[in-house]
């Protein structure tokens, strides 16, 4: 008796896990993976890139849902399948990435309008990010037996993950395909996604962590034309039945290659921009090439510290020592750079609320 509770209550299938009697699929599990490694990924180019960390925090609060929502919206308004009638059946299935990001980048700029900060240049730090949360959430599709291609008819071809087994049971999911002796290989089209789309991640983070130049924004149009480049790609030559094509339209592939174009389109207008304003394409050949040099902040209070992993953090004064108390004391250790990270501060980087 007690063991038949224990597997109703806490227990595992093919399709998610059971805590306490409510299943969670594993689609959900790398979807909501994805966006905390996201989320600690911006964090942490956020305080690399002199800005608080604390804007991702707020923008976790509210781009996440608004994300989710147009992900749901998008679905259902291109799925012939779903419709908006179901707007609501979260749990039957039916999320767009590009719906996804279309809706949250929308929320974060918005954010950074109310709180007067830069949009391009918090962007640039949570966006590329982006491409590692659909990395782990594409495995998403694997446990519900979606987003793969053609049929693989030779047998020298048929392993996983080149290809994974597709059971027709509808009832039989991707862990279970391999069990079941009906299942026929198809393309892994869900995995050779991941795989470039963290290739992606790895070359535009690396960009981010090492580059400082002006102008602000590019990597966040290379972005969108990295990802609308994949699925264009990858869009047509999925399964017919996981293409959005309500009114006989492949949403998703328009919405790709305009991601494509506009993408590019925006990276000249920013490159001209700058070469306008800076006399260069790139940094600049009149005043300071960084595109940021001010600490950026929602808070108008907020004081930074010196950080290692911050590009500016040796124009800062270390952070204060906690006593006993409760009161703060100048750390014992570079003291006698304190003075000369506050008088640089001030030199460089102006106001401590400036922003850029």
């Amino acid at each position: 008796m007690t063991s038949s509770l224990l597997a109703v209550t806490f227990g595992a299938n093919e399709r998610g896990i059971i805590l306490f009697g409510f299943e969670i699929y594993y689609y959900a599990i790398c979807i909501v993976c994805g966006m905390i490694l996201a989320a600690v990924l911006s964090a942490l180019l956020m305080k690399r890139r002199n800005m608080s960390v604390d804007l991702i925090y707020l923008l976790f609060i509210v781009c996440i849902p608004t994300a989710i929502v147009g992900a749901r919206l998008f679905s259902c308004l291109t799925d012939p399948n779903i419709g908006i009638a179901r707007f609501f059946d979260f749990r039957d299935g039916g999320l767009s990435i590009t719906g996804g990001v279309l809706g949250g980048v929308l929320a974060g700029f918005v954010v950074c309008l109310i709180k007067k900060v830069n949009f391009l240049r918090v962007a640039d730090c949570v966006v590329i990010n982006i491409l590692i949360a659909q990395a782990l959430g594409r495995w998403g599709n694997f446990f519900n037996k979606e987003v793969y291609g053609g049929v693989v008819s030779d047998p020298s071809m048929q392993w996983f993950p080149f290809a994974v087994p597709v059971s027709p049971d509808r009832y039989t999911y991707g862990i279970g395909s391999f069990s079941d002796p009906a299942s026929t290989w198809h393309y892994a089209f869900f995995f050779y996604e991941s795989v470039i789309n963290l290739v992606g991640w790895a070359i535009l983070f690396t960009l981010a962590w090492k580059t400082s130049k002006k102008p602000n924004g590019v990597l966040t149009c290379l972005y969108f034309v990295w990802y609308g480049t994949v699925r264009s790609v990858m869009e047509p030559l999925r399964d017919s039945k996981f293409i959005l094509s309500a009114g006989g339209v492949p949403w998703s592939l328009v919405f790709s290659l305009l991601m494509v174009g506009l993408g590019i389109c925006a990276i000249l207008t920013l490159l001209i921009l700058n070469f306008r304003k800076e006399k260069a394409f790139i940094g600049s050949r009149v005043g300071d090439p960084c595109a940021l040099t001010a600490y950026m902040t929602p808070y108008k209070d907020d004081i930074p510290y010196f950080s290692k992993i911050n590009m500016f953090g040796d124009k800062y004064p270390p952070r204060p020592v906690k006593q006993k108390g409760g009161q703060k004391r100048p750390s014992p250790d570079r003291k006698d750079d304190a003075g000369k990270g506050d008088a640089s501060r001030k030199d460089e980087t102006g106001k401590v609320d400036k922003q850029s």
